[in-house]
């Protein structure tokens, strides 16, 4: 039986400096938002809230990953996937017992599961935010170009990408205090 799990991807360093644990590439993943319940959005700051902002949660290290790719897993790397949660669910967040810490596990690896209904190979971002009183998921999908690129002098600098139906929330950064905050 073969299915198709998140595995985690590192395309440059930019993990190991966003993220207070970051996740080592190959590793299997879920989206991760229940690591946050007991968690004020509001009160979340620095690498925390990148964490809440963009990551999948490596089910190996417990570290954080931007992106996964879409990846077939086999029988054995499910099973070992979801002990692995499991036991995790249970030492860090408090399961009742094994039968609850199981569930809970299996129910997030389903929900990763179905965020795999794509080629393997597909690469996949996460943003999460609040809208009202409640945590918003969402996900995009990244597909590699047709035709690749012949030379360096025809790679674009920077791309746009137009996402449908999906607005994100404008941020005002405070420069003046984080220049202030580096200089103290």
């Amino acid at each position: 039986m073969t299915l198709r799990l998140p595995r985690t991807i590192r395309l440059d360093p930019s993990d190991t400096l966003i993220f207070d644990a970051a996740a080592a590439p190959g590793e299997w993943a879920v989206p991760g938002g229940f690591e946050f319940w007991a968690d004020d959005p509001d009160a979340m700051s620095g690498k925390r809230r990148q964490a809440f902002r963009g990551g999948f949660l490596g089910l190996s290290s417990f570290g954080w990953s931007t992106l996964v790719e879409v990846a077939e897993a086999d029988a054995a790397q499910h099973a070992a996937a979801l002990a692995s949660l499991a036991a995790h669910i249970r030492a860090r967040h408090g399961a009742p017992d094994e039968a609850a810490a199981r569930a809970a596990a299996a129910e997030e690896l389903r929900f990763a599961e179905s965020l795999c209904d794509h080629p393997p190979g597909t690469v996949l971002a996460l943003t999460r935010r609040i809208e009202g009183e409640e945590v918003r998921e969402s996900f995009r999908t990244l597909h590699l170009r047709d035709a690749p690129h012949t030379s360096y002098e025809t790679l674009p600098v920077f791309g746009i990408v137009a996402v449908e139906g999906e607005e994100e929330p404008a941020e005002h950064p405070d420069l003046t205090t984080f220049a202030a905050r580096r200089q103290a």
